[in-house]
């Protein structure tokens, strides 16, 4: 049997110039594809070239608090080294926490109810807190262990969620838009204009620099892909809800100076469009992974839902700011009534067409966790099932639009149902967090506990 494995692996080497590694390729020792030598190289006896070393990878880390706990002498695990354990990964759960509170903040905008307002802003301010509390924490960590912050960019998994920070930052804007602005004076509403155009930049900066890190020091062989890899171009992906949220705030402040809503709207677009197409490519890859390599593992099997966000996302901005056309046009311009109608109807027609992508990662990722459904079959609780919920908001609240902009009161109640839903989905996750911290299965360095 082996023998025939070998000859189909030789085969499709002759034929193709590359075989693709399966899910254990790495565990055997792999360290780099395997690729069949030409009958030209094979006559001229050329080496193989040198198979690609990653940097270090998850054992640098507990190496670190290993050798900074012997430098104090220190032999049981006690609050320090716990927060030597804080990875970027936990900016996830304050992603899905401001965008829980944007989810109700849409629900509550055709209703009107007080009581989903004071819950929204309930969880803009524990939000608050929580990204403070991460923020203190990850700092201590690069405090206490020298060398760890230059590490997490090199980490093939927490390098990807660096840029979780600035995503977090995004839904952190977007709150203070929709429950500060109309509660307060203009000046709020300078200072979200002006850090409207510093996240611009600031996106666009942390977006290409991330990926061009990764690029430069990262091997990600494509039988480990999964949508994660999309997580640097996340922040794009933010800006036209961004844009969207502050044009309406500005509206609901009737008594406040208009914003420059042209060119806050177009340059929006056109970074949210960068994100998207970005984003695309990556899932269009992630396809391909699928094809070739089935599901992703256990521990990976929540990143399936990350790739429901740029199509979320998206239709959640260009819907919004079509409805708002006649704010964002302005009246001088050249057949404005004509261009309203335009945009109105091309913003809702592209918002459907992305919206049914959508909803496809959506069954997707769904049905790629029906096997959890049988008591024997667990998948271990990692920071990452903050997926479940954070790219399922941009798809509640694109839900909301779509339906502000079709008028659909079915497609209104479907999105409160899926905003009760994913409010349960949260409040799971939040509890089985709790748990793990009080059980010691997250923030403990278990690999120390043994040493």
């Amino acid at each position: 049997m082996s023998r025939v494995l070998s000859t189909q692996v030789d085969v499709e080497g002759a034929i193709n110039g590359y075989v693709t590694p399966g899910e254990d390729y790495f565990d055997r020792g792999g360290s780099s594809p395997v690729m069949s030598l030409s009958n030209r190289d094979q006559r001229e006896k050329r080496p193989p070239p040198v198979p690609l070393h990653p940097p270090p990878n998850a054992d640098s880390l507990a190496r670190m608090i290993s050798n900074a706990r012997k430098s104090r002498g220190g032999k049981k695990v006690g609050i320090r080294d716990r927060i030597c354990c804080h990875q970027w990964t936990w900016f996830t759960m304050t992603m899905a926490t401001g965008g829980v509170a944007n989810v109700l903040h849409s629900v509550w905008t055709p209703y009107r109810a007080d009581w989903l307002w004071y819950i929204g802003l309930f969880f803009f301010i524990f939000n608050l807190c929580l990204f403070i509390m991460n923020c203190v924490l990850i700092t201590m960590r690069f405090a206490m262990v020298p060398g760890s912050c230059l590490h997490s960019f090199l980490d093939q998994m927490e390098s990807l969620f660096i840029p979780a920070v600035v995503v977090s930052t995004a839904t952190i804007l977007i709150n203070i838009c929709e429950y500060g602005i109309p509660m307060t004076g203009p000046w709020l509403q300078r200072v979200m204009e002006w850090l409207f155009w510093i996240y611009i930049v600031v996106s666009v900066v942390a977006s290409a620099g991330m990926y061009l890190i990764l690029w430069s020091t990262q091997v990600f062989p494509i039988h480990t892909m999964t949508p994660v890899w999309v997580f640097p171009g996340y922040p794009l992906l933010l800006t036209a809800p961004f844009a969207s949220t502050l044009i309406a705030a500005n509206t609901a402040a009737s008594d406040n100076p208009p914003v420059d809503g042209l060119a806050i709207a177009m340059c929006a677009i056109a970074v949210q469009g960068t994100g998207f197409l970005i984003s695309f490519m990556i899932c269009a890859a992630f396809i391909y992974r699928l094809m070739t390599q089935k599901l992703p593992r256990d521990m990976q099997r929540p990143g399936v839902f990350i790739s429901i966000g740029p199509s979320g996302f998206t239709v959640a901005g260009l819907v919004s700011l079509g409805q708002q056309s006649h704010v964002v046009i302005p009246d001088t311009f050249q057949g404005s009534a004509h261009s309203i109608v335009i945009l109105r109807l091309l913003s809702t027609i592209i918002g459907l067409w992305l919206w049914g992508l959508s909803i496809w990662f959506f069954l997707v990722s769904v049905g790629s966790l029906l096997k959890y459904v049988r008591p024997e079959r667990k998948m271990p609780f990692q920071m990452t099932w903050w997926s479940f919920v954070f790219p399922n908001t941009a798809l509640v609240t694109a839900t909301l639009a779509l339906a502000t902009a079709l008028g659909s009161t079915g497609l209104r109640i479907t999105g409160c149902v899926m905003a009760a839903l994913l409010i349960v989905v949260w409040a799971l996750v939040f509890a089985t967090m709790i748990r793990c911290l009080w059980n010691r299965e997250l923030l403990w360095p278990k690999e120390l506990e043994e040493e």
